[in-house]
């Protein structure tokens, strides 16, 4: 559910050269600041699809068809992805990629794939490929809070005191400083007590309240702190007010609302329906010991329990695109709470911006990220990760355009960054955004 870490992903070093899963090592939003700055010899694949069950697509749930597209446009995307695998798939040990283009209006999607689904393997990824998104889940989080503020039924400046009393020495910590990073409290990822136990049971089921436990005697953190503490915390809230599950709550106001069945959660491990439309899933960070027997491991079917509501959700990359533009269109959110979801804090300074700018250019919101820079202008941008896979989108306001990217594997240092790059000159070399003014 990766981290920004707001350092320069073009790097992407999540190990920090620390025993701690910084950076890319932990399930959260990787930072855009290599993006604002700045994807295996493997065949590449096309695929044009209709939803599975036959079922019309919602609204702005647009059928791939890629097809529909330029031939020259189609087979320069599926370069951007081949290259991308000859010149890092074996360093990453990534054996596939993924790509949906969602364009504004009532177009289809396009959807180009490469590689395969297991490294050294032959059978080819497909546009029904479903991915871990890790930290792209953190703001279906912020959603359902911020409906149950529309509905009057708490704050999010709200404490943790009031809702969740039984962490005390977190008593005045709200839940707005807890969505956008600036809370204090530590990442429970971090701590070599999780890494050990996650290491000797990859398939075994880490409770919300055992996640937090890991932190009750950290010592807190300052100014902005990327934490999936948080978010576990924001989960049990979102249970107490509404006395139901999250994933219940997940499902009824998010998922079946935007039609997006090819989108799931669980809180532990996922049926094999789900997993076996999965690629295989690849470990491959170094630098951190209690976890150095994993690297090189599938982990795709290992459970998800220690992600929950910071990074547990598994989609299609298509899905992804769906949920985004319903989510910065603000289709889910009255003005206000749309306005909360956007409001940002300095990544630099845990302090509350209006807006990135040059001086600024890493902004964090209720579980979202605003970038800026020369080639992309103003951006919003998630990369997350889980233990075996990364996630991309941008949205990019002043074309309307949305990519999602799927890669499956979580390396040391990732290059998904300049495969952004990539598309983004692809894309505006066949008018389909604007060069940034």
């Amino acid at each position: 559910m990766s981290n920004a870490q707001h350092h320069h992903p073009a790097s992407d070093d999540r190990s920090g050269r620390r025993t701690r899963l910084s950076g890319q090592h932990r399930f959260r939003n990787r930072s855009i600041g290599g993006l604002a700055a700045g994807v295996l010899a493997v065949g590449a694949a096309v695929t044009a699809t209709t939803p599975s069950n036959g079922t019309p697509a919602p609204p702005e749930a647009y059928v791939a068809d890629s097809a529909r597209h330029s031939a020259p446009l189609v087979s320069d995307l599926r370069e951007d992805l081949a290259a991308y695998l000859r010149d890092h798939g074996t360093a990453e040990h990534a054996s596939g990629i993924g790509l949906s283009v969602s364009l504004p209006g009532a177009r289809p999607n396009i959807e180009v794939t490469a590689g395969t689904t297991t490294f050294n393997g032959r059978k080819p990824l497909s546009a029904n490929t479903l991915w871990q998104i890790g930290s792209n889940t953190k703001a279906f989080t912020s959603v359902l809070l911020l409906q149950l503020e529309a509905e009057s039924r708490l704050s999010i400046d709200d404490t943790l005191g009031k809702w969740l009393p039984q962490y005390h020495r977190w008593h005045n910590v709200t839940i707005r400083s807890m969505l956008n990073m600036t809370s204090g409290i530590p990442t429970f990822d971090e701590q070599p007590a999780f890494q050990r136990d996650y290491a000797a049971q990859p398939d075994r089921y880490f409770s919300k309240e055992q996640l937090v436990r890991y932190v009750l005697n950290a010592a807190p953190v300052t100014g902005y702190s990327y934490s999936n503490t948080g978010y576990v915390l924001a989960e049990m809230i979102i249970e107490k007010v509404t006395g139901d599950s999250y994933a219940h709550q997940l499902y009824q106001r998010i998922i079946r609302p935007l039609g997006l069945k090819d989108t799931h959660y669980r809180e532990h491990l996922y049926p094999r329906w789900v997993t076996q439309r999965q690629p295989a899933g690849y470990f491959y960070l170094d630098g951190l010991p209690p976890l150095a027997g994993q690297v090189g491991r599938d982990v795709h079917r290992d459970s998800l329990s220690w992600a929950r509501g910071a990074g547990g959700i598994v989609s299609t990359l298509h899905d992804m695109t769906v949920w985004e533009r319903a989510m910065y269109r603000g289709r889910l959110l009255p003005a206000r709470q749309q306005s909360e979801l956007l409001s940002l804090v300095s990544t630099a300074t845990g302090k509350p911006i209006e807006r990135t700018s040059t001086e600024d250019s890493s902004g964090f919101g209720l579980g979202v990220q605003q970038g800026i820079s020369k080639k992309f202008g103003t951006f919003w941008v998630y990369l997350g990760s889980t233990f075996g896979f990364r996630a991309l989108h941008l949205y990019f306001p002043q074309s309307g355009v949305i990519m999602a990217v799927g890669v499956n594997s979580l390396p040391t240092r990732s290059a998904l960054p300049a495969l952004a790059e990539s598309i983004h000159d692809t894309l505006e070399s066949h008018g389909l955004i604007p060069p940034a003014k």
